[in-house]
């Protein structure tokens, strides 16, 4: 109520009905107190206890190192960088006399004291190639005529695929923005290109990707196996989701408005996965496969949370729990398949006993409840070697995409939210070819090669 009634004109029970109320008011008032205050008592959330990044983790100060107190370092003897295999040239720095007393002094009576390289760049200059393409009028049918040009040589464009590749590896791989990149080739690779002719040049680059995004996505959809995480995104001042699905084989990152399971059948398609590996998210719920492997490592912080905020019941056996899974699962392939069986039964009844406690810390209760529903689908890693017992590569995949929107603030365009979805996917599949993320470019560039053979 905003205004106290005058009270001598209240009869009895409107008095007692005007206590019960104010009553019930303050009652309600105690309850978000006291929510108020278990939230400034609880924990704060970081890299170790949630899924936080290490990036907003707050950083204790490191005690100094004892070697800032010492004189820089000049290397030291079996260490250091070590020597290029083919030198370009060789410089043998012999004495002819004796910096001491001036004496002669022969080559053959020297040894070597010290070997080094020295490393440099050449200098950097564009190879232009002059097209004169010739034609003329046929003296026979007189019909007129132009010669045709070698592959590669086509009228249009006067940047080549090495540019193009290199240009799409330093905007999406190390994020540097158009104003910047444009200086960058004129600078140091002495090729003039404006903002407008890279925003040409990747529009070129992202219709030549888009087959060989489809030739990845083509491979995921005969998986037997698909882990998948996302993270947010902004195209066009707009929040939408940047999705990952990937395995060991393939990667294919796609950016939705959507962050719902929608995204997962239209990626899919008519496909179902045997294993699915992700996090608790509910879209991530919803997916078609038959078994679902829950992230462990999301799991972990969730306890080591709840433990810092007073649950000494639940959480801490818990967490113990997990831990053992992880032990047995670096150890499987020293285990009898007779062992491992037995471990599994082991870890099975332990959960068991750590669902029939009774904790007293809202922290520990929500976990047990959690767990109570997912139990069956903690420890499918265990009966299954291929299952990994985290989502770390779906993270990991999703990492770069994660700096690149704090660094250059998102999209401006929808065609550049396809093109850096298509460039991760192509080097994060390359990544699990063996195929650094410039090599990958390079081949998905170019129609002679294929991403997914890394010779």
């Amino acid at each position: 109520m905003d205004k106290l009634p005058e009270l001598e004109r209240l009869s009895e029970p409107e008095k007692d009905a005007l206590i019960v109320a104010l009553w019930a008011e303050v009652q309600a008032l105690k309850a978000r107190l006291a929510t108020f205050e278990a939230k400034a008592q609880a924990p704060r959330k970081d890299a170790h206890n949630s899924s936080v990044p290490p990036s907003q983790t707050p950083k204790a100060n490191l005690p100094p190192s004892p070697w800032t107190r010492r004189e820089a370092s000049v290397g030291r003897a079996g260490g250091g960088r070590p020597l290029h295999p083919e030198p370009d040239q060789v410089v043998i720095a012999q004495a002819k006399t004796c910096p001491h007393c001036g004496g002669a002094v022969q080559p053959h009576t020297q040894h070597p004291q010290a070997v080094y390289d020295k490393i440099e760049l050449p200098p950097i200059r564009p190879i232009i190639t002059r097209v004169e393409q010739h034609g003329g009028q046929c003296p026979h049918c007189g019909q007129r005529y132009v010669a045709p040009v070698p592959v590669g040589m086509e009228p249009g464009t006067p940047y080549g695929a090495s540019i193009e590749g290199l240009a799409t590896y330093l905007r999406y791989t190390h994020a540097i923005g158009y104003e910047r990149l444009s200086a960058l080739f004129g600078q140091v690779f002495a090729v003039p290109i404006s903002e407008g002719a890279l925003a040409n040049l990747f529009q070129r680059v992202k219709t030549r990707l888009d087959d060989r995004v489809a030739e990845i996505l083509t491979r995921l959809r005969s998986s037997r196996l698909i882990g998948s995480d996302e993270t947010g995104a902004r195209v066009n001042g707009c929040t939408q989701w940047e999705w990952v699905f990937q395995n060991t084989e393939a990667c294919v990152h796609v950016i939705r408005p959507s962050r719902g399971h929608g995204v997962i059948q239209d990626i899919l398609g008519d496909h179902r996965p045997t294993i699915w590996v992700s996090d608790l998210y509910s879209a991530q719920r919803h997916h078609p496969a038959a078994q679902w492997q829950v992230c462990l490592a999301h799991q972990l912080r969730d306890c080591q949370f709840a433990l810092e905020a007073g649950d000494t019941v639940f959480a801490p056996r818990m967490k113990a729990v997990f831990l053992r899974g992880f032990a047995i699962h670096k150890r499987r392939d020293t285990l009898a398949a007779s062992t491992l069986y037995q471990y599994q039964c082991d870890l099975r009844r332990r959960v068991t006993r750590c669902l029939a406690l009774a904790p007293t810390s809202p922290h520990g209760r929500r976990l047990q409840k959690r767990y109570a529903k997912i139990q069956d689908h903690l420890f499918l890693f265990l009966e299954d070697a291929t299952i990994p017992p985290t989502n770390n590569a779906s993270e990991q995949a999703i990492r770069m995409s994660t700096v690149f929107r704090k660094v250059t603030n998102g999209f401006r365009s929808e065609w550049g939210r396809d093109l850096f979805a298509a460039v991760r996917s192509v080097v994060n599949t390359g990544k699990r070819h063996g195929l650094s993320a410039f090599q990958a470019i390079q081949k998905a560039l170019s129609p002679m090669t294929s991403i997914f053979d890394p010779g």
